[in-house]
């Protein structure tokens, strides 16, 4: 069996890592968890490093990457056999930092509109639309994003 530790069955590997048994089998379709050896019954068998990886997604995930993001971060983990650190980690990191603080903004944005809404008394979209008062901002939530994705 590859890697060192315990042999685990899936519910073992699933309890341990805080996920449900489907998630850890559509994480080994997704390729983000090494497909496990078997048992002489057929039994999928993990080693403690399938708990290790899962704890990684859901951390990442918690962290606002996506499954696309986590599987090339993964990979390049599992190709430089830890011989020396991806300087993309950090650029990945930064690149997502920009990327929260863009969302974190929209939020803001978002929040002071409804608190606006909220405070003016709106009762009624349809009718808040056509007064001038409005305090949501229609056309600028509808009008389309610039092609350079700036706001």
């Amino acid at each position: 069996m590859a890697g060192a530790g315990a042999h685990l069955r899936a519910g073992q590997v699933a309890r341990q890592a805080g996920v449900n048994r489907e998630t850890l089998r559509y994480y080994e379709r997704r390729g983000l968890l090494a497909e496990p050896d078997r048992s002489p019954g057929g039994h999928r068998v993990y080693t403690d490093e399938a708990v290790t990886t899962l704890r990684i997604i859901k951390a990442a995930q918690r962290l606002g990457f996506r499954l696309e993001e986590i599987a090339d971060l993964i990979d390049v983990s599992r190709h430089r056999h830890g011989h020396r650190p991806d300087p993309g980690l950090q650029a990945r990191a930064t690149a997502k930092l920009t990327e929260i603080a863009a969302r974190i903004n929209d939020l803001q944005a978002i929040r002071a509109n409804l608190t606006d809404a909220v405070s003016a008394g709106c009762d009624d979209l349809t009718t808040c639309a056509r007064t001038d008062y409005c305090p949501i901002p229609f056309v600028d939530i509808t009008a389309p994003a610039p092609a350079d994705g700036a706001r």
